[in-house]
C-alpha cells in the first residue's frame, strides 16, 4: 500500500513538473481538432489533374496535423511557430479549402505573450493582412488574439513584480530586525561592561583596604573583605551574561552611573509628569538584585513605557514589580485599546525588550488585551537562600 502511494507521489508530482508542456500538448490538440472541422465543414474538395480526378482529402490532413504539432514549440521559438502557421493556411488555400486560422491565432498570441512587444506588433501587421487577403478571418481577430497574448504578458509581468517587492521587503525587514537586535546587543554589552568595571574598582578599594588593616585588626579586614566577595560574585555572573553578546570595535565604555530599580520611581514620575496616569507597584519581598538584572529590568519598563506614550493613549498604565523566590516579574498593562506595536515583534522597542530579558537568562511576552496591551518579562534572580 505504501509503495502504491508512493508511486501515485511520484507520478503527480511529475504532473506538476511537466504541467507547461502537458498544456501545450492538450492546446496543440484542440486547435488540430478545430481546424481539421472547419476545414471539412463545406465537404472535400477535388484537384483536377491531367488524364485524372484526385481526391485530396489526405492533403489538409496532414498540413493541419504538421501546422497544429509545430504549436508545441510555441514557448520555445513563437515567431517560426507563426510563420509555420501561416505557411500552412497558404498551402491550403488555393487547394480549396477554407481553414480557419485557428493556429495561426493560437500562435499569434503566443507571440504576444512570450516576446517582446515590439516583435509582435511587428509580427501583428502582415499576418493581420494576410489572413483579411485569404479571405480566413476578419480583422478583429488577429488583432483579438495579439491583444490576449499581451494582457497575459502584462499580467504575468505584474505578479512578478509583486512577487519581488514582496521578497525585497521581507528581505528588507529581516535586515533591519538583524541591525535592531545587533544594536541593542552591543548597547547591552556596553552597559554591562560599566557595571563589572564599577564592580572590579569596588573590589580593588575593598582589597587595598582589607590589607592595610589586615596586621593590626584582622576583624575589620574580614568585614571589608565580605562586600568584596560578593561583587566578585556578582561580576563573575555579568561576565558569563556578556560572553554571547557581540560587540564593535569602537563602542568604548561609558563611565557614567548606570539605572537601577531603585530609580524606577522617578522615571515612572518623570512619565507621569508627562501626562501619563501611571502607577508603581512592588509585591513580594524586594531587595537588592545583580546589577546587570536590574538595569535590564529598568530598560524593559522605560522601554514599554514609551511605546505606551507613543502609540496609546490610556486612561490608566500600571507597572508592577513582583520578588519571588527565584524570579523576578515585570508587568507593564495599559488600556489604550491595543494600539501598540504588534505582538509579532514587528517594533525594534519589543525586540529589544525580548533582548535585554533573554541576555539574562529571561523571556518576555507581548501581546494585545481586551483593553490594550500587556508587557510581561520574567528575569531569574538568585535564591535568597542560596544568596545567604
Amino acid at each position: 500500500m505504501n509503495d502504491l502511494f508512493g508511486r501515485a507521489r511520484a507520478a503527480y508530482d511529475l504532473l506538476v513538473a511537466r504541467r507547461s508542456a502537458l498544456f501545450d500538448l492538450v492546446l496543440a490538440v484542440i486547435t488540430t481538432g478545430v481546424e481539421i472541422g472547419q476545414l471539412f465543414d463545406g465537404g472535400t474538395p477535388v484537384v483536377v489533374i491531367p488524364a485524372a480526378v484526385i481526391p485530396v482529402g489526405v492533403i489538409p490532413v496532414v498540413v493541419t496535423v504538421l501546422t497544429g504539432s509545430a504549436l508545441l514549440l510555441r514557448r520555445r521559438a513563437p515567431l517560426t511557430v507563426l510563420v509555420t502557421a501561416c505557411a500552412g493556411a497558404a498551402v491550403l488555400v488555393p487547394l480549396g479549402y477554407s481553414p480557419g486560422g485557428a493556429p495561426v491565432v493560437v500562435a499569434l498570441a503566443s507571440l504576444a505573450d512570450l516576446r517582446d512587444r515590439r516583435v509582435s506588433v511587428a509580427a501583428l501587421v502582415p499576418t493581420a493582412l494576410f489572413l483579411l487577403l485569404a479571405s480566413i478571418s476578419s480583422l478583429p481577430v488577429p488583432v483579438g488574439a495579439w491583444a490576449l497574448g499581451s494582457y497575459l504578458q502584462t499580467r504575468r509581468r505584474y505578479t512578478r513584480a509583486l512577487e519581488d517587492r514582496a521578497a525585497t521587503l521581507e528581505r528588507e525587514r529581516a535586515q533591519l530586525d538583524q541591525l535592531a537586535a545587533q544594536r541593542e546587543r552591543t548597547a547591552i554589552a556596553r552597559e554591562l561592561h560599566d557595571i563589572v568595571a564599577h564592580s572590579v574598582t569596588v573590589m580593588l578599594i575593598g582589597v587595598r583596604g582589607a590589607r592595610d588593616v589586615l596586621p593590626t585588626d584582622p576583624g575589620v579586614a574580614a568585614e571589608t573583605l565580605e562586600p568584596v566577595e560578593v561583587n566578585a560574585e556578582q561580576s563573575l555572573a555579568e561576565l558569563r551574561r556578556i560572553l554571547g553578546l557581540l560587540r564593535t570595535p569602537d563602542n568604548g565604555a561609558q563611565w557614567r552611573p548606570q539605572p537601577s530599580l531603585g530609580q524606577l520611581p522617578e522615571l515612572v514620575s518623570g512619565y507621569r509628569t508627562a501626562g501619563m496616569p501611571v502607577q508603581l507597584e512592588f509585591t513580594g519581598e524586594a531587595r537588592p538584585l545583580a546589577g546587570g538584572l536590574e538595569l535590564s529590568a529598568y530598560r524593559i519598563v522605560e522601554e514599554a513605557l514609551t511605546n505606551v506614550l507613543k502609540h496609546t493613549d490610556p486612561t490608566r498604565v500600571t507597572v508592577t514589580l513582583h520578588y519571588g523566590r527565584t524570579w523576578l516579574d515585570v508587568t507593564v498593562e495599559d488600556d489604550g485599546g491595543g494600539g501598540g506595536p504588534a505582538p509579532s515583534g514587528a517594533g525594534h522597542g519589543i525586540l529589544g525588550m525580548r533582548e535585554r530579558a533573554a541576555v539574562t537568562g529571561g523571556s518576555l511576552d507581548a501581546r494585545r488585551t481586551a483593553d490594550g496591551f500587556v508587557v510581561t518579562a520574567r528575569l531569574p534572580v538568585e535564591d535568597a537562600g542560596d544568596a545567604a
